[in-house]
């Protein structure tokens, strides 16, 4: 059984072509931008049969074409990784493309395991200054990089996923460093820069709940233009989503 927050179809947004989207319930980190506060407990959602998640991909596979399939997202899927496994391995079996959408910050043998059966890794890295990450996240980003190299060492793709945050990620010498991270990373596919936004301040009002980042406003166009231009100068592909 996963426990699911909601369902996706014809998604665009998670990976290549159309998908199938799974937001599962539950994250064990508390970013401060946290636009979907909703799926932060664990104890929400609804429980789902493996069986149930199959047959709805079967009824949208005539969709996915050559480069679609099925995204897990969050919250934080890896939180539900024996499931997801198996899940997976049945995906595998029927050749539906899988893509994992994860921070990154737990590691496990499982997981690993899970990293194998993944067609696409979807890696967020929320900052790549670890005291700084603290503070935006509430946890290191050790983890996150060590997953990142484990899946380069592995030689299957992924994509990296930057959320910019103004006055908190957005320095040139934060975004170098990132940069020269990564640089000479062959699996990395793209590096999707998304703006941060306040669309889901009104959860936090719903949930009785303080938005820590209210005084922060979203990016600039100059903002984003500059640091597409500062990532390309280490990446192939660098997007603004």
């Amino acid at each position: 059984m996963l426990r699911v927050h909601s369902i996706e179809t014809f998604g665009t947004h998670e990976g290549p072509g159309l998908r199938l989207v799974i937001f599962l319930q539950g994250c064990n980190i508390r970013c401060l931008y946290c636009h979907n506060p909703d799926l932060l407990e664990c104890r929400g959602g609804k429980l789902m049969k493996r069986k149930e998640i199959i047959e709805i991909a079967e009824k949208q596979r005539e969709y996915f074409g050559t480069t679609g399939g099925v995204t897990i997202s969050g919250g934080e899927p890896t939180l539900q990784t024996k499931t997801l496994n198996k899940l997976f391995r049945s995906f595998n079996k029927r050749k539906i493309k899988t893509a994992l959408d994860t921070n990154g910050t737990i590691v496990s043998d499982d997981i690993k395991r899970l990293y194998k059966k993944t067609d696409l890794l979807l890696l967020d890295v929320k900052h790549i200054d670890e005291e700084m990450h603290k503070k935006l996240t509430g946890a290191s980003n050790k983890n996150i990089l060590e997953m990142a190299k484990y899946r380069e060492n592995m030689g299957k793709p992924m994509w990296i996923r930057y959320v910019l945050v103004p006055g908190w990620n957005d320095e040139e010498k934060y975004l170098r460093q990132f940069g020269e991270h990564f640089f000479g990373y062959k699996m990395i596919e793209r590096v999707e820069i998304l703006p941060y936004h306040t669309l889901g301040v009104y959860k936090y009002k719903e949930l009785g709940l303080e938005y820590k980042l209210s005084n922060v406003l979203p990016p600039t166009k100059e903002s984003l233009d500059k640091t597409k231009k500062i990532l390309s100068e280490y990446f192939t592909k660098v997007l603004v989503k």
